[in-house]
């Protein structure tokens, strides 16, 4: 009886997915090995060893595929090589699963009581490869890149002894326990496999370890590592706002979820930039100046509070939807507006109640994401919910039309919800309560606990009840399901303020263009002007749009005069007087084309305006906590 290659290959899949299911919840046999040599910076390569207990069979060992706090499925399978295995001294061959790619098949001898692993973590020597992992004077070790471990079992059922080799003199940072450290080559402590995934490494030529928290039972530490010397020198009034930032969060959920917490921090140009959470530490990156340059780096300073809130957020209350047995179980990511985008609004509020950013800076951020989501086409076709979707489709790929297509819009739009949750319980309860409440109830539960207390939409539904009773499932669902017109601002009228236009930005937005060295006409012409004339950030049927611009195009010369920013701002002022188009010679691969643009509305720049005789709840939320 002959089949089809179409059912052939279902049945293939079926099958496969049957076995993939069947995971055990009793402990793995044994410990496994893990050797990581981080040496090799000048080539960028990790070199990996482990020792495996296995019995003789089939064994079935996994790369990892979905990476928690990535949400989706982002292991770096292109950049595993050189993969060998052995058993008594004796190679053994291995074969990859023809329908789950991450997955290679062994067949243990009879007399071998374990398996043991060789391969290399090629980090990426180019941008266009990928984040960069390892330079001449930092490290990141990031687990989940680094190992194969036994399918058919629970990850928190499988023991792993992780052991690493750093360069000459590095110290590091991780939340992960030392149990010795000889030379260069520092022993941890045995942990589950889940656990030592979530606890990644910062090593670095130049290190520096800031106590958040000096004397505390429940240490919180900064874990600097940078380009130069020069880059981990931050003063004491630069440390204060850091340490406020732990109060707040303490005074906002009421709990500790971890053993110890550990920031991982690097200020580089040449080491990726990275915000990623875990339940014990987080690792962020940004770009050099964070101290030097203290004044212009404000923007910056919501990276930090952002991931502290996800050990709460995130990581100790989850999603039902990402309780998954292993790293090769597919996520689900239908509450990503609660997971990340509560974390974006608590983000932001910390990083003002603190002092890591001015509260009227913070407000002027806020005008730039009213703005930017006010003015987003993509919400015609799709709603915000179905962004959640974006970590699995995209994957933060560039693309060519994003305010039509839109991205991982459950952050920042998520942010606007939030707000718009906590004015509404102010204004109904009288000033009474807030999502501050929420926050405690629903965060602070089983303080000193960091086992995941996972839930789902009606556990949030329940918990807002139970603060402001409201049919607070209609209030989401039409958010997050809903086609505007617009974004979410009632939040904003409630809380006492309008997102108005004018013909200046904001001194803390003008610095940020400076900084990213752009331009911004996104609500004029519909467009932003990046470095050497490069055109992006389109509107979709903006002004730039409707007369035919695309990205990939670099704008040379305004009307006869050669590109600079403030010479395109003359000619949006100069036409809001006048009836002639605001001409635009652009290059785009080998053609040079003009471009008339019949705009005459002159320039517009988002800020928030307050609404008289209203209460300034925006301000009430910012204010630190006692």
């Amino acid at each position: 009886m002959s089949m089809s290659r179409a059912a052939l290959a279902v049945l293939l899949a079926t099958a496969f997915s049957a076995q993939a299911e069947a995971i055990s919840e009793q402990p793995y046999p044994g410990t496994i090995v893990l050797k990581v040599d981080a040496t090799n910076t000048a080539q960028q390569i990790f070199r990996v060893r482990e020792s495996i207990p296995a019995k003789p069979g089939k064994l079935t060992l996994l790369y990892p595929q979905w990476i928690p706090a990535n949400h989706g499925p982002s292991g770096a399978l292109n950049q595993f090589a050189g993969l060998k295995v052995s058993a008594n001294g004796k190679p053994l061959d291995w074969k990859r699963d023809t329908v789950n790619v991450y997955a290679f098949h062994i067949e243990v001898p009879k007399d071998a009581s374990s398996v043991d692993v060789e391969f290399q973590y090629l980090s990426p020597t180019e941008a266009n490869q990928g984040r960069t992992t390892i330079t001449n004077d930092i490290v990141g070790v990031q687990w989940q890149s680094l190992t194969l471990y036994p399918a058919g079992y629970n990850s928190r059922r499988i023991t792993m002894q992780p052991n690493l080799t750093v360069p000459a003199g590095w110290q590091y940072g991780t939340a992960l326990e030392t149990a010795a450290r000889n030379g260069d080559e520092i022993a941890f402590k045995p942990l589950d496999l889940e656990a030592m995934m979530d606890s990644p490494l910062f090593a670095g030529r130049y290190f520096r370890r800031i106590d958040l928290d000096p004397g505390a039972k429940v240490p919180v530490h900064l874990n600097v590592v940078a380009d130069s010397a020069e880059q981990l020198e931050a003063t004491p009034e630069q440390i204060a706002p850091h340490r406020a930032m732990v109060q707040q969060a303490y005074k906002l959920f009421n709990s500790q979820h971890y053993q110890h917490y550990d920031f991982l921090f690097a200020i580089s140009d040449e080491f990726g930039g990275i915000g990623r959470e875990h339940h014990q530490s987080s690792e962020n990156g940004v770009k050099l100046g964070y101290f030097a340059e203290w004044a212009k780096q404000e923007a910056r300073r919501e990276l930090l509070p952002h991931e502290f809130t996800h050990s709460w957020n995130g990581k100790f209350r989850r999603p039902a939807d990402q309780n998954v047995p292993n790293f090769n179980t597919p996520l689900q990511n239908t509450l990503l507006w609660v997971y990340e985008g509560q974390t974006q609004y608590w983000g932001a509020v910390i990083a003002a109640r603190s002092g890591l950013i001015k509260q009227e800076h913070t407000r002027d951020l806020l005008a730039a994401t009213a703005a930017r989501y006010d003015n987003t086409k993509g919400r015609e076709w799709r709603a915000v919910q179905d962004t959640t979707n974006d970590p699995i489709v995209n994957a933060r790929r560039p693309q060519g039309w994003n305010n039509w297509q839109r991205a991982e819009d459950y952050y920042s739009e998520g942010e606007l919800i939030w707000l718009d949750a906590d004015t509404l319980i102010r204004e109904k309860s009288g000033d009474k309560r807030s999502l501050n409440d929420f926050a405690r109830n629903f965060f602070g539960v089983d303080d000193g606990v960091n086992v995941a207390k996972h839930y789902t939409f009606d556990d949030v539904v329940k918990a807002l009840n139970a603060i402001q009773p409201y049919d607070w499932a209609s209030f989401l669902r039409t958010r997050l399901d809903g086609h505007g017109p617009g974004a979410p601002l009632d939040g904003l009228a409630r809380a006492g303020w309008k997102l108005v236009y004018t013909d200046k930005p904001t001194d803390f937005l003008k610095a940020q263009e400076e900084q990213n060295k752009s331009a911004n006409f996104q609500y004029s012409l519909g467009f932003s002007v990046g470095a050497e004339g490069k055109l992006e950030g389109f509107q979709w049927e903006g002004v730039g749009f409707k007369a035919g611009l695309s990205g990939g195009s670099t704008l040379l010369a305004v009307n006869g005069r050669a590109y600079k920013a403030e010479v395109l701002r003359a000619a949006v002022t100069a036409a809001k007087t006048g009836k002639e188009p605001i001409n635009l010679l652009v290059k785009k691969g080998g053609l040079y084309q003009t471009y008339a643009l019949d705009y005459h509305d002159g320039l517009k720049y988002p800020r928030l305006e307050r609404i008289e005789g209203t209460p300034d709840r925006l301000d009430a939320i910012l204010q630190p906590l006692k």
